[in-house]
């Protein structure tokens, strides 16, 4: 079973990537859990969202406490909040930012996994004319799980964001643009 927790802020997306990583993850015949931790969320306000994925069924429902990967939407939670709490020593961190890769390392010290930066921001302004560092941080966090090969789960999302924004078609072709970009974005520092 893979175990990825999200960190984000109200309004940035993370409960929609959690929830569209899982409908793409359960399209190829994957057991899925994404899901949000609710509580008093207001725009700006930190948020959790998380996922499981597993070839057999997930009998457990309940938070992820020692993720195998930690996705990072907002870098300013970075020491607002643990982040990292629970992270498996061979779990991996995503993280958003356009920090030069020695200044992210620093960040996370002392955490043995894989740490991987995007700078998905810039991504999203260019591909969608907004901050909206979701979409992109999906297609990293999917090509990093490998739940499938980049031509499936482009197909996949094309098919998540025709239903998700049928009534904002115009959408679709910035949030695809994301989505090829990003797979090969996230960087290995």
């Amino acid at each position: 079973m893979i175990e990825i927790r999200w960190h984000g802020r109200g309004g940035q997306g993370a409960k929609t990537a959690a929830l569209l990583l899982a409908d793409a993850a359960f399209a190829t015949g994957l057991h899925v859990q994404g899901f949000p931790e609710y509580g008093p969320e207001r725009m700006g306000a930190p948020i959790t969202a998380y996922n499981r994925l597993d070839s057999k069924p997930i009998r457990v429902h309940s938070n992820i406490y020692a993720p195998d990967i930690v996705v990072i939407v907002d870098e300013s939670l970075i020491g607002a909040v643990d982040v990292t709490a629970g992270l498996k020593n061979t779990g991996s961190i995503v993280v958003n930012t356009d920090r030069p890769p020695s200044s992210v390392r620093e960040l996370f010290a002392g955490c043995p996994g894989a740490i991987y930066a995007i700078d998905a921001n810039e991504i999203s302004m260019r591909t969608l004319g907004k901050n909206l560092p979701n979409t992109p941080l999906l297609a990293a966090v999917a090509r990093l799980t490998g739940i499938m090969p980049e031509d499936e789960f482009i197909e996949n999302m094309e098919h998540s964001f025709m239903h998700k924004f049928s009534t904002k078609p115009e959408v679709i072709a910035g949030n695809m643009n994301a989505i090829k970009e990003a797979w090969k974005g996230a960087v290995l520092i």
